[in-house]
């Protein structure tokens, strides 16, 4: 809310949808390619046997009430506090907290925001808020570290106090933390691998975990099939590690680069500031980051400068 700048794009920064809509997309597209949806159902833990099980299906799902279900390789997705991660054992380095609103508001406020959106760099160190325009919805909200909960609630209450947007009742409030991995945190366990939020992939700097979940499932999936395939576990293991390369080799990277810019950023959010609203290639660089054509990690591998301009903050 202090140096404020506004910049404008010729080209979409921000693709906007409302989750409902995309999760439902995901369901259908699940089911057109053969897979059964079971809603209503919890897991409860999971068990992997031996090689006598017949037909290669080692792992035992257990759903609450006592059923079983049998499968050669199981993918976690179920989300960053999973059941399947706890299995696997993942480790965590960083847990956010983010906070948001759904906003609903007159035709003439939705006017002004159409087309629009706001990033605010927030009070405590590593923070910021957002606002996303969906329609006559406007969402806002909220991240910081974990442990300054009280801190974050008034950071958000002030933001959208500062923004005139006090006076309209949300349709939706709602708390939800981030958790990313640590270096060493495996990725799989027997015949049981781990993906998106589940696995702690996300970007550590804007706790983006969208286009993380959508990647690393996609990886997932492909070695779920092989894992499913192998013989024996020392094939499966195999397979499993492979997926593992496949992760730390993508993904990785990225997050070691946003780990070191969110670091800068704690420090430094002025200068962060200045340069991705006044330098122009600090900004075509974030614009492309935003639309999805690149990504931090692919930023400092192909610009040399950028990864010059990243140390020399570091330092």
């Amino acid at each position: 809310g202090k140096f404020s700048r506004t910049r404008r794009s010729r080209q979409m920064l921000f693709g906007l949808i409302n989750r409902p809509e995309f999760d439902q997309q995901l369901v259908e597209h699940a089911q057109k390619a053969g897979a059964e949806l079971r809603t209503g159902v919890t897991v409860a833990r999971v068990e992997q046997h031996g090689p006598e099980v017949p037909d290669r299906r080692t792992v035992a799902v257990v759903l609450q009430g006592g059923e079983t279900v049998l499968a050669r390789a199981v993918v976690g997705a179920d989300g960053s506090a999973s059941r399947i991660g706890a299995h696997v054992g993942v480790k965590l380095d960083q847990v956010d907290l983010g906070l948001e609103a759904e906003i609903p508001v007159p035709e003439t406020v939705a006017e002004d925001w159409a087309g629009r959106v706001l990033i605010d760099w927030g009070p405590m160190p590593g923070s910021y808020g957002w606002v996303f325009p969906k329609g006559d919805t406007l969402t806002v909200g909220v991240i910081s570290a974990r442990g300054e909960g009280a801190a974050t609630k008034r950071y958000l209450e002030d933001f959208i106090a500062r923004l005139g947007l006090a006076g309209f009742e949300p349709s939706i409030s709602s708390g939800h933390l981030t958790r990313c991995r640590s270096d060493d945190s495996p990725l799989s366990r027997g015949r049981v691998v781990v993906c998106g939020d589940a696995a702690g992939l996300l970007e550590p700097w804007t706790r983006e975990g969208i286009s993380f979940a959508l990647r690393s499932g996609r990886l997932a999936g492909e070695w779920a099939v092989r894992i499913g395939e192998a013989h024996d576990a020392v094939d499966a293991r195999r397979q499993a590690l492979n997926y593992a390369f496949a992760i730390k080799a993508g993904l990785g990277v990225e997050m070691s680069v946003g780990r070191r810019m969110l670091q800068v950023f704690e420090r430094r959010p002025g200068v962060l500031h200045a340069a991705i609203t006044g330098f122009r290639p600090a900004w075509n660089a974030f614009a492309k980051i935003t639309r999805g054509s690149t990504t931090l990690g692919e930023l400092v591998r192909t610009h040399p400068l950028a990864g010059r301009a990243l140390n020399a903050l570091d330092r």
